[in-house]
């Protein structure tokens, strides 16, 4: 996939083979009963029509001529009974079509949805959020029709084309092979377009996934496009990427279209020509061929092409639909670099002492951002971690909460390798708050709650208590009922960072992670939550990234980081003595406040 760029074509690792439809049949098989089912109704109505045109036979041969109006009410209300038969038939398909459908849909799109939430940092780092989001929603949407309408058709008419051909040659050998002479042509039109085919809908769905990622870039950065006056710059930038989809689809459904002419143009000459050479054979001294057989032929020659048209539109469906798989098992088969191992433990309640022992880690391979990191936490300490940026701080607290997995080395909670233990028993007894202070749409309530479900209201308002926020809360038209949008637009950056850093200690965690957590808290409100910091911070062991050095000063440990290693340790006093780069640091910021 491309690399964050909406103006890239995905390029697919792996070429597309017979086994990922019988991947997709693995999401059908839970529904092979109801299928069959509706499958042998279909073709119980099909074999009933069947008996239609032999009626018209008998009514133009024999009762029309013999003036038997009792065969003619006969025929007539057998006819109008199978059609009636055939109508609900039909709806009940449809109904139960359209549900087995739609949960094979939901069943697709569940599992690609479980494999994002367990996929690494890495993988959303490295690709645009919208060219992941487009194979969630509008690609496995893709597939509906195939899995609502195409399968039990295409079996259906498969068998149709059976009972068709009996019926045609029952009544004439000669024309029924006229009538095959069709299909040979359309064949080599089939393999003729086939390769281009595929590979349009493969083009068509690269452009789709640009354009889709391009929108949910523009609509993330909206305020920066208009805070630059970019508007006209990106919807030349759209309009491009619209026309290259737009383009790409016309392309992809010229083929398509190719099918249904070819058929229509296929059984026009094949039935002319049977008309031609039937009149000829009725007309001729010894009548080798009656009015009624012909009218019957004819019947059942509509009745063998439908099919055939049926089966070009599936194969129309499925060429569009692999193009599609290729993307979906792409996602599905993503490897999930952090993950549970076979014989993975749960964490036993931790007492909070976190050991780096010559840990080295690097997000690209040869490139090293930490090399031979060393330091023991103990339990209830707060460790700062302070160096100027892309030193490489976040990344040691990634790596604690196993976000990523080490290179080499390893890191230990009370003695327990974190690479030996469930994902989910270490992460439940952290708190985190990132850099990102994401805030999802819903209630402030509910925010604040996202890490502990079970957490009352009353130990919600305690949390924002505690980290200054219930003030500006209550301010708010509904307090802690106030809806908040995706993201917190309602909010200022320092109200999310605040509503983020309550999540975190609603958590009550054993460790506790704090990413730059009050960058964007002014002077006056970052005094009074030190207040409760210094508080909640006893008895829990604390790793805190800050720039502004003064939230940091009673750490019990200060670590300077700086290219990919720790330069200085100590608590503020002791680096201060050195006149190191800690010291330089605190001091350069010391002299810009003043």
């Amino acid at each position: 996939m491309a690399r964050n760029r909406y103006d890239m074509d995905e390029i697919l690792e792996d070429s597309f083979d017979v086994n990922q439809l019988k991947r997709l049949a693995g999401y059908i098989a839970p529904y092979k009963k109801k299928m069959a089912g509706v499958i042998l109704l279909m073709l119980s109505s099909s074999a009933l029509t069947m008996a239609i045109p032999i009626f018209f036979q008998n009514v133009m041969d024999h009762s029309i001529p013999e003036k038997d109006m009792k065969s003619i009410t006969f025929y007539s209300i057998a006819t109008l009974l199978i059609a009636l038969y055939s109508g609900i038939s039909l709806r009940i398909k449809i109904k139960t079509m359209s549900v087995i459908g739609q949960n094979i849909v939901h069943d697709i799109r569940y599992d690609i949805f479980c494999h994002l939430q367990e996929l690494p940092f890495s993988y959303y780092d490295d690709r645009p959020h919208g060219k992941i989001q487009v194979r969630v929603v509008n690609y496995v949407n893709s597939l509906s029709d195939l899995l609502s309408n195409g399968i039990v058709n295409t079996f259906t008419d498969l068998c149709n084309l059976i009972f068709i051909l009996m019926f045609m040659f029952a009544l004439d050998v000669r024309l029924t092979l006229i009538c095959l002479c069709g299909l040979p042509v359309l064949a080599f039109v089939i393999i003729l377009i086939k390769k281009k085919q595929r590979r349009a809908w493969q083009i068509q769905s690269n452009k789709q996934s640009n354009l889709n990622a391009y929108i949910a870039e523009s609509i993330n950065g909206i305020r920066v496009t208009q805070s630059f006056v970019r508007e006209n710059e990106n919807t030349g930038i759209f309009n491009n990427l619209s026309k290259n989809y737009r383009k790409s689809w016309m392309r992809a459904v010229m083929f398509n279209f190719t099918m249904g002419p070819s058929v229509d143009i296929i059984s026009t000459f094949t039935t002319a020509l049977i008309y031609v050479l039937g009149v000829r054979w009725i007309l001729a001294p010894d009548m080798t061929l009656t009015v009624g057989v012909l009218i019957a032929f004819t019947a059942y020659i509509g009745r063998f092409w439908a099919p055939i048209n049926t089966l070009a539109g599936f194969y129309n469906s499925l060429l569009t639909a692999i193009s599609y798989l290729e993307r979906i098992f792409e996602t599905i088969d993503e490897p999930v670099g952090v993950r549970d191992e076979p014989d993975a433990i749960p964490m036993p309640e931790v007492a909070g002492e976190v050991k780096f022992s010559h840990v080295s880690f690097g997000y690209e391979p040869g490139q090293k951002i930490l090399e031979d990191i060393n330091f023991t936490a103990e339990p209830g300490e707060t460790y700062a971690i302070v160096g100027p940026t892309g030193a490489g701080k976040s990344t040691i607290v990634n790596l604690i909460s196993r976000f990523y997995n080490v290179d080499s080395g390893k890191i230990t909670i009370d003695g327990i390798d974190i690479s030996k233990v469930t994902l989910h028993s270490l992460r439940t007894q952290m708190g985190i708050m990132m850099q990102d202070s994401f805030i999802f749409a819903g209630t402030i309530m509910d925010n604040i709650r996202y890490g502990n479900r079970s957490a009352t209201d009353e130990e919600v308002i305690r949390a924002a208590k505690t980290v200054c926020a219930h003030d500006f809360i209550m301010e708010m038209e509904n307090g802690y009922k106030t809806q908040v949008n995706e993201r917190g637009s309602r909010l200022s950056a320092g109200q999310r960072q605040l509503i983020s850093f309550a999540r975190a200690l609603l958590a009550d965690p054993k460790i506790l992670i704090l990413d730059e957590a009050t960058s964007s808290i002014d002077t006056e409100t970052e005094l009074l939550l030190q207040k409760g910091l210094n508080e909640l911070l006893k008895g829990r062991t604390s790793f805190i990234i800050a720039h502004r050095l003064s939230t940091i000063k009673n750490a019990d440990c200060i670590l300077y980081v700086d290219k990919g290693d720790i330069l200085e340790r100590g608590n503020h006093d002791a680096l201060m003595e050195q006149k190191g780069e800690y010291y330089k640091l605190y001091m350069s910021q010391y002299d810009f406040l003043k």
